[in-house]
């Protein structure tokens, strides 16, 4: 064999010429019969692939399969003489290869694009245990849908079997910013969310994901939790009254204020009760601090109290000294409270309600005007009450008891009428003047009961101070005013 470069002669078998060096390509003869063969066999397979008559079909059909046939039955060396058998089996394999590649593809792209079809692969893993691969089917079918959080809260169930806490937190922080999350699955969410974060002690940002959460219900759930800043019953501004400061909070804790502008904590004035706001210039700020230790924002409210003062009451009896009795009177009487003891009369002393009969002896009456958290100045009366008569209250009374016993109402002078312990008790209220006739004193009926119990009867008994006459007395509908009734004779 020679060279086809150099022309050298070459042992036979050998890839290169040892002259030259040319690596030698070996290519088989190709005979023309052959190449004229393929030719035709393409030509052929053209022309089969345009439509015809249906005729011309069928007969090249039957044709091909009758050659099909005999070349099964010829041995394989005869295969030479027929070139269009072997490349029409070669076309059908090919095609049948192209068409498997084909389906194959299809239900291929079928499936990577069926979400349905990734969440069944990826539970199948997921029951396996097959946790990397449930993964890559689980962010499949989220492409898919990605707003499917049934699926997210699937996937990063998986990531917390891998103990992948990022891309656990990652997906549960996506589900409770999703306006389309259900109240269901947004407790889920937050609840594992916030089991993280207690896990780390990080309180902080378990209080900043619960204030931004909106959710009442949760919020509610989570109290312990949260820091909100105090919120202020009064809206800072000018007032012209003395003003209760309410202070509160959403959750459990404390709430620590100041009054001198600095800044308030935990060693500030704790908050138990309102904070009264009477004339003055007030700087209140305030905060919260949770059972955690998180402190919510301070809260600072200005407040200016300009209160205007009450008129003083006006008392008709000027102190002094009096033979006869007359009634203390307070004019516009409205909110009016007195005491008659000395002290500094409040809103739990006695209110005054209309005309006071003058007490006998010394008295001192002390009045206050109260309304809206406003006081008016304290006015104070001193009176002396010394009639010119003989007869004394105490009189009085035993003249009142003496008729009840000739009248039969009670036996003796203890005010017993029977066995039974119970009695009728005759007691000094005041001296007054009645219907400008004369003065008199008011003795009033009492009722005893066998426990103990005492009651007023309502019948009255009017004693002239001067002659001793006895009466009956009667009241109008208001109480306040009297009549003589009949007079008692003993």
């Amino acid at each position: 064999m020679k060279c086809p470069n150099c022309g050298a002669e070459m042992k036979e078998g050998t890839l290169y010429c040892e002259h030259c060096g040319e690596d030698i390509h070996i290519v088989p003869d190709f005979e023309p019969e052959i190449e004229y063969n393929m030719e035709q066999t393409l030509h052929d397979i053209a022309r089969e692939m345009t439509p015809e008559e249906d005729a011309t079909d069928d007969q090249d059909a039957q044709q091909s399969m009758t050659e099909l046939q005999d070349w099964d039955e010829e041995p394989l060396e005869n295969t030479a003489k027929h070139p269009f058998r072997w490349k029409f089996i070669v076309l059908i394999l090919v095609l049948a290869v192209v068409a498997v590649v084909c389906t194959g593809f299809g239900i291929s792209y079928s499936h990577y694009h069926s979400a349905e079809y990734q969440i069944k692969s990826a539970r199948e893993y997921v029951a396996s245990g097959e946790y990397d691969q449930a993964v890559t089917c689980y962010e499949r079918a989220l492409e898919i849908d990605p707003g499917n959080i049934t699926l997210k809260f699937e996937l990063a169930d998986i990531y917390f079997q891998k103990n992948n806490k990022m891309e656990y937190e990652y997906l549960l922080r996506e589900i409770v910013a999703d306006a389309a999350a259900t109240s269901e699955q947004l407790e889920s969410a937050y609840g594992k969310l916030i089991a993280i974060y207690a896990a780390r002690e990080d309180y902080k940002t378990i209080n900043d994901l619960l204030l931004n959460c909106g959710n009442v219900n949760i919020m509610s759930k989570y109290q312990s939790y949260m820091a909100m800043e105090p919120e202020f019953s009064l809206q800072e501004g000018y007032y012209t009254s003395i003003q209760p400061l309410k202070l509160t909070t959403f959750g459990s804790g404390k709430i620590y204020y100041t009054t001198d502008e600095t800044e308030p904590g935990e060693h500030s004035l704790l908050y138990t009760a309102p904070i009264l706001l009477e004339s003055g210039d007030y700087c209140i700020k305030a905060v919260y601090i949770n059972e955690n230790g998180i402190s919510s924002p301070v809260v600072t409210k200005n407040y200016h109290i300009e209160i205007e003062e009450l008129s003083a009451p006006e008392v008709t009896a000027v102190s002094g000294d009096y033979e006869f009795p007359i009634n203390i009177e307070v004019t516009d009487g409205y909110d009016v409270y007195y005491t008659t003891d000395g002290s500094d009369p409040t809103q739990n002393s006695t209110v005054y309600n209309g005309p006071i009969p003058m007490p006998l002896g010394k008295s001192v009456f002390r009045f206050i005007r109260i309304a809206e958290g406003r006081k008016s100045e304290i006015v104070e009366k001193s009176y002396n009450l010394v009639m010119n008569t003989e007869f004394m209250p105490e009189d009085a009374v035993t003249k009142v008891v003496n008729y009840a016993i000739e009248s039969g109402k009670i036996t003796e002078a203890s005010g017993s009428f029977d066995e039974s312990g119970a009695a009728y008790l005759y007691q000094y209220q005041y001296v007054t003047n009645i219907n400008k006739i004369d003065d008199f004193y008011v003795v009033a009926e009492i009722y005893r009961g066998e426990d103990g119990t005492v009651t007023k009867t309502g019948n009255l008994f009017a004693v002239n101070a001067y002659t001793r006459e006895l009466y009956k007395l009667q009241t109008d509908e208001s109480g306040r005013h009297y009549t003589l009734g009949d007079r008692l004779d003993i």
